[in-house]
């Protein structure tokens, strides 16, 4: 049953897949904006060889089209149907990784390790945060306007996903989402609609891996800022040749580096088990 409006939804209203073996650590995978649960590629797969992954749909997208929710609404039930007792490692890109960020903020007993790829904690500044908060409310009028098809095309034409080609832009799965949620995503999870996390970063102490490409500039510069801000350690990983969607563009690699990663930050799978 849908949640009543307003109100945070229940586990079941949350849309996710599982796959591997759920003796060992779950990983929770948080897509970012105009993806769905459906648009990691062969990740899921890769990383699922040694845990259980769950492919989780954000508020908006996919079949969670109907939740109206920002992302600190969204992050204790959404810790609360992924993570479901456990202390899971949780991995997102770009929007997916601010919901992550929210994730370990309100619920750090749900959270063993964090991996965000091409994340940003916000807009520090009050006034460009404003203005990209109306950037944002003009973005979602025209995708209403125009409709999912035609803004994905525009979306992704964007130099920031420059190095995707037919197949890893999953264009099939993005056009596929309700223009009506999208939009609703961008006027609460946006990164105009969202409060600094700046400020709040030093009360994470989980493990933290920012994974960025070698030619995502901007977002290269917010990891390295970023970095010495957690409570807890946290490494940077540039993956080389490689754009925004570094997991995309080169999904192997990326997944080399993040098992690893995670395999040495959390070795003992066993001990993930039940309630911390």
């Amino acid at each position: 049953m849908p949640s009543a409006p307003g109100e945070p939804p229940i586990s079941s209203d949350v849309p996710f897949d599982v796959i591997g073996d759920p003796a060992t650590t779950r990983l929770v995978l948080l897509h970012g904006f105009t993806q769905n649960r459906r648009c990691w590629g062969p990740v899921p797969a890769l990383l699922a060889r040694n845990r259980e992954v769950v492919v989780a749909d954000a508020p908006g997208h996919g079949d969670a089209a109907a939740l109206r929710l920002s992302l600190a609404d969204a992050a204790d039930p959404y810790a609360s149907a992924l993570a479901e007792g456990r202390r899971a490692q949780w991995l997102g890109y770009s929007m997916g990784g601010r919901l992550a960020l929210h994730v370990a903020l309100a619920r750090p007993d749900a959270v063993g390790a964090l991996v965000l790829v091409g994340t940003s904690p916000g807009i520090d500044d009050p006034a460009a945060r404003a203005e990209r908060r109306a950037d944002d409310e003009a973005l979602a009028a025209h995708l209403e306007r125009v409709g999912t098809a035609r803004f994905v095309d525009e979306w992704l034409d964007q130099p920031l996903f420059a190095g995707l080609d037919d197949a890893s832009s999953h264009r099939r799965e993005r056009e596929a989402n309700d223009p009506a949620g999208l939009a609703s995503s961008l006027r609460l999870a946006g990164t105009g609609a969202q409060a600094s996390l700046w400020g709040a970063l030093g009360s994470i102490t989980a493990p933290v891996l920012l994974v960025v490409g070698a030619r995502d500039a901007k977002f290269r510069s917010v990891a390295e800022a970023m970095a010495p801000r957690f409570g807890g350690p946290c490494s940077v990983a540039v993956l080389p040749d490689t754009g925004h969607a570094c997991h995309l563009e080169a999904p192997e690699a990326f997944c080399a580096v993040v098992g690893a990663w995670l395999d040495d930050v959390e070795p003992d799978a066993s001990a993930q088990a039940g309630t911390p």
